[in-house]
C-alpha cells in the first residue's frame, strides 16, 4: 500500500505496526528510514472514516436505493443533519 501511495506521489497516514519497527530496528542500518507519519493527519482521516461508517448504518443510503442523483443526495444530506444533530 505505501509504494503504491508514493508513486502516486501521496503522503500516507497509515502507522507503522509494532513488528515492522522490530524488523526494520534488528536489521540496524540496513533497516532504512522510518516512513514519516502525521499523528494530526492519521486523527483526520479516522474523523473522516467513522463518518462513512455512520452513514453505512442507514440501510438505505448504504444500498442506494434511490435511482436519480438528486434524491440520493438530498437524502444524504438529511441523514447528515440527522447524525450531526444526535
Amino acid at each position: 500500500t505505501r509504494r503504491r501511495l508514493r508513486r502516486r506521489g501521496i503522503a500516507h497516514t497509515i502507522p507503522e505496526r509494532s513488528d515492522q519497527i522490530a524488523r526494520r530496528a534488528a536489521k540496524g542500518s540496513r533497516g532504512g528510514r522510518r516512513p514519516r507519519f502525521d499523528k494530526e493527519i492519521y486523527r483526520q482521516r479516522n474523523v473522516v472514516e467513522r463518518c462513512f461508517n455512520r452513514f453505512k448504518q442507514w440501510r438505505d443510503l448504504a444500498t442506494r436505493y434511490a435511482k436519480r442523483a438528486a434524491i440520493y443526495r438530498s437524502s444524504l444530506l438529511l441523514i447528515a443533519a440527522v447524525i450531526w444533530l444526535r
